[in-house]
């Protein structure tokens, strides 16, 4: 019941953009049977990012990796992060961010669940690409041996609120698409992560600026 309650919130979140004609699309390239515990690894562009990962994911149910300051203040989103079991990490507090990272990962091993990382650490108003911060994404893959690695591209949600709160962008369409899955176990952890960041980069649009 909460998985569907949360979907369907942030469903709505996504709707309140089509007044201003900013539409959602997502596209899986390959087949992502449920069951395997997937570690979604993601470029980040805006807070518009959030809600849709969580609906087109849905059947996933991931948690979340995420600033501890998302965790007040915004409609929903804060709150789900508090009650949901996500990880909220303190970057200002190395030891706080990788004992709450250790904890979540060594959780999310034993009940075979899967998580989104916003891998770039800090997102782009620009929708240019950083490169990946690897202490995170180590950590989980450390602690969460049997994970599949997904690759997902974002792209133009950072056109909404180029200007800031106000006023929101207008026409943009924003797109969300999973890559080819990549096993962790067995492989080279940090030739995972340049793997991921090459696959996301290499599909985000040319027309960021």
């Amino acid at each position: 019941m909460h998985q569907k309650s949360v979907a369907t919130l942030n469903w709505f979140l996504m709707m309140t953009q089509l007044p201003l004609f900013n539409t959602f699309s997502a596209k899986f390239e390959h087949d992502l049977p449920v069951g395997p515990s997937y570690i979604f690894v993601c470029n980040h562009q805006s807070m518009f990012d959030i809600p849709p990962l969580i609906f087109y994911l849905r059947k996933y149910f991931p948690k979340f990796v995420a600033k501890i300051e998302l965790a007040k203040g915004i409609p929903s989103i804060s709150l789900n992060l508090r009650i949901g079991e996500n990880c909220a990490i303190d970057r200002k507090d190395r030891r706080q961010a990788i004992t709450t990272l250790t904890r979540f990962a060594k959780n999310a091993h034993e009940k075979k669940r899967s998580v989104v990382i916003f891998a770039e650490g800090t997102r782009s108003r620009t929708g240019v690409p950083k490169p990946f911060q690897k202490n995170g994404l180590l950590t989980l893959f450390k602690y969460m041996p049997d994970a599949i690695v997904v690759p997902v591209s974002v792209n133009n949600s950072w056109k909404i609120d180029r200007y800031g709160k106000f006023p929101y962008g207008i026409g943009n369409h924003i797109y969300f698409t999973t890559h080819q899955p990549i096993p962790i176990k067995g492989q080279d952890h940090e030739q995972v992560i340049l793997q991921a960041q090459q696959i996301v980069h290499n599909n985000i649009s040319s027309t960021a600026v």
